[in-house]
């Protein structure tokens, strides 16, 4: 049975782990959509608005799970996977702009549009992590995303507290994405010499690469801000108290 299969709960806890660092600004913005709406409307809408957001989510993920059979596919979403995780670790830019929705229908209309924009990332990283397996996605998302959604603010947090787990995040998205090159149908002739641990050996070079490139990316901003901070400071000093 696969739930004997350690192989099965380690794709499944992929599944999770991906989902749930990725997942923070969808959470927000359902929140944010919901804002301007009665305490009993918003907890209508934030039901309505989960719910299609779960089930738009698990239909994109399944076309994802079909698509990157195709030969080449693998190898491009491994090169997003990457990009996604080295951009996870980069400053955020301010967060999402979301109108608040001045009836409960309206709210969900807006969490709908807004998780379907922001969710390419998400369908991505878990059908990769799914490894092709479709009731795995399937449980894996109907886990993770009422999780998100229902404990955005201790997630956000958590975060907030522990940066590592961004950081432990990132590098699951390199391990998933360097596991998803060495599957593609377009290079099985030149993986198919080498051992399976070789898999294992490229993922943990992805999950390396990813953590050392959003740091080094991560460099300059800080610098900047630092800069730009200790030139305000110096310019106040000038103009005296």
């Amino acid at each position: 049975m696969p739930f004997l299969d350690p192989v099965f709960w380690t794709a499944l806890a992929k599944i999770i782990g991906v989902n749930v660092v990725l997942s923070g600004d969808n959470a927000v913005v359902i929140a944010l959509a919901a804002r301007s709406l009665a305490p009993r409307e918003q907890k209508r809408a934030i039901f309505w608005g989960s719910g299609a957001a779960i089930a738009l989510r698990i239909v994109l993920t399944l076309f994802a799970v079909a698509l990157l059979g195709v030969p080449w596919l693998k190898l491009a979403g491994a090169v997003l996977l990457v990009w996604i995780g080295v951009k996870l670790l980069l400053p955020a830019e301010g967060g999402p702009e979301v109108r608040a929705g001045d009836n409960v229908w309206a709210a969900v209309k807006t969490i709908l549009v807004a998780d379907l924009v922001m969710s390419t990332d998400n369908v991505v990283a878990v059908a990769a992590a799914a490894g092709g397996d479709w009731i795995l996605m399937a449980i894996g998302l109907a886990i993770s995303i009422p999780l998100v959604i229902f404990g955005a603010t201790l997630l956000v947090g958590l975060m907030e507290r522990w940066p590592a787990i961004v950081t432990i995040g990132a590098g699951l998205l390199g391990f998933v994405a360097g596991e998803m090159a060495w599957e593609d149908l377009a290079i099985a002739s030149l993986t198919a010499p080498w051992p399976g641990s070789m898999r294992y050996a490229v993922a943990l070079a992805c999950a390396a690469l990813v953590v050392a490139l959003g740091q080094l990316l991560a460099r300059p901003h800080g610098t900047a801000g630092a800069r730009a901070q200790a030139a305000h400071e110096e310019k106040r000093s000038e103009q005296g108290p």
